[in-house]
This record gives structure tokens, sequence and C-alpha cells, in this order.
């Protein structure tokens, strides 16, 4: 309910206990994202070119957050192009407009993430098993990286009204735990056809996690909902690029 926009049942409540209960479960939601794209893709195939259904799978994953992590990266591009103290860059980032450096940044970012993911797809002839692979790798471990950044950092904003401050409060070692397994699992993907060199992925988002929550908490001491967003869509391109990169290479 809370991370995308596909309908729960009616008996299904809201609070805020249950957003912090849920984190354990975010890179589970990249398998569900993922395979939606995933399957938008291999329908899309059949009608068009490699570009085309690439780019129709970014709008399906798009449409099933319903931009959630998107806006949190244009609102950090805003904040952090047109701020430069702390309140200054939390207010611009609270802000439901969007700025110039938010727009042209989400333009970069969609551009880049489309021609590197249909750059990827080019070896979507050896099966939907790989193209299935790719989208929910990719997912889920970007949502892990992001995740992982609220597990040894501080909530940045003060007022109680944030939608992501639920996330923020506390959390047991199920929710570490949940989340990591939910987020690598899906490399044994890669692990079973024998490529064990994907297992950098995960030195990858180590280092995303650890490089953004350093520049966050430089800044505004902490992170915000919109930061583990930016986080999120700067490692699913970083991780498709890295794809590319290892099976250019092998």
């Amino acid at each position: 309910m809370f991370y995308t926009r596909i309908p729960c049942p009616a008996w299904v409540d809201h609070s805020a206990e249950y957003i912090n209960k849920a984190t354990r479960y975010f890179p589970l939601i990249g398998w569900i994202v993922g395979g939606l794209s995933a399957t938008v893709f291999c329908m899309a195939i059949f009608l068009w070119n490699t570009e085309i259904a690439t780019f129709i799978s970014i709008i399906a994953g798009v449409l099933a957050t319903g931009a959630f992590h998107e806006d949190g990266f244009a609102d950090v591009c805003d904040g952090f192009g047109g701020g430069w103290t702390k309140q200054k860059i939390l207010d611009i980032m609270k802000d439901s407009r969007i700025g110039a450096f938010g727009g042209i940044g989400l333009v970069c970012l969609l551009l880049l993430k489309y021609l590197a993911l249909s750059s990827l797809m080019a070896y979507s002839n050896e099966g939907v098993y790989f193209v299935f692979a790719v989208f929910i790798v990719y997912h889920s471990l970007a949502r892990l990286t992001a995740v992982s950044i609220v597990f040894y950092n501080e909530y940045a904003r003060e007022d109680a009204d944030s939608k992501a401050k639920p996330i923020a409060q506390d959390y047991s070692w199920r929710e570490v735990i949940g989340a990591l397994i939910f987020g690598i699992a899906p490399l044994l993907f890669f692990l079973l056809s024998g490529y064990f060199y994907v297992l950098l992925l995960i030195l990858l988002a180590v280092v995303i996690s650890f490089f953004s929550s350093r520049y966050f908490k430089k800044w505004l001491g902490g992170y915000t909902g919109d930061c583990l967003g930016a986080t999120e869509q700067i490692a699913e391109v970083l991780f498709i690029l890295a794809l590319i990169a290892v099976w250019k290479f092998s």
C-alpha cells in the first residue's frame, strides 16, 4: 500500500507501526515491480523492437510505484542544487513543485536508465529467464541499498508529519535480516547459471550506501524519505551499468 500503487484488499489498514515493520519487505517490492516490468517487456518484445519494449517496461515500473522514487530523486536534485544550508535544503525538498534541477536531473536519470537497460536487454535472446533475472535483481538490490541507510543513520527531519518518518522508528534484527534476504536472494538467478562475478553487485551496493549516507549526513545530519528514493534510483542505474560491464568483459 505504501510502496506501490497496486490495489490492496479492503481489510488492509494503514498505520505507522505497519510501515515501520514493512521495512524488511522493501526489497521484496523489487521482486514485484521487477517481475511486472519484466512481464511487460516480454509481452512488448513480440510486437516491437528492444528499445520500445524497454521503454514500455520502464513506464510500467513507474506506474506501479506511482513515481515514488523518481519523485524523491527530483526533490533531492532540487534541494541540494538550490539549497546551501540544512534547513533550506529540507524546505526545498518538501516543496511539491519541481524545479529546474529536479527536472533536468530526472530527464538525465530516465534517459540514462533507458539507454543502459535497452543495451542490457540486447542480451534478451538468452531467454525469459535472463530478462526476469535482470529486472528482479536490479530492482530488489537497489531497494536494499536504499533501506540499508536507515539501519545506520539518523532521520534528518524533526517534524512528525513526514510520510517516511515511521520508517525511521525503532527496528529490530528482523527488519535487517529480512531486508538482506529479500535483497540478495535474487542473485541466485545468476549464481545458478554460474555467473559468480555478479557478487560484485553486493560490493557496489555497499559502496553506494556508504557514500550516499556520508553525503546526506554531511549536509543534513541524516537522511529523509527523498534521500532514500534518490539512492534507490541511482543504485538502479549503476547496477544496470555494472551488469553491462560484466557481460561485456566476460
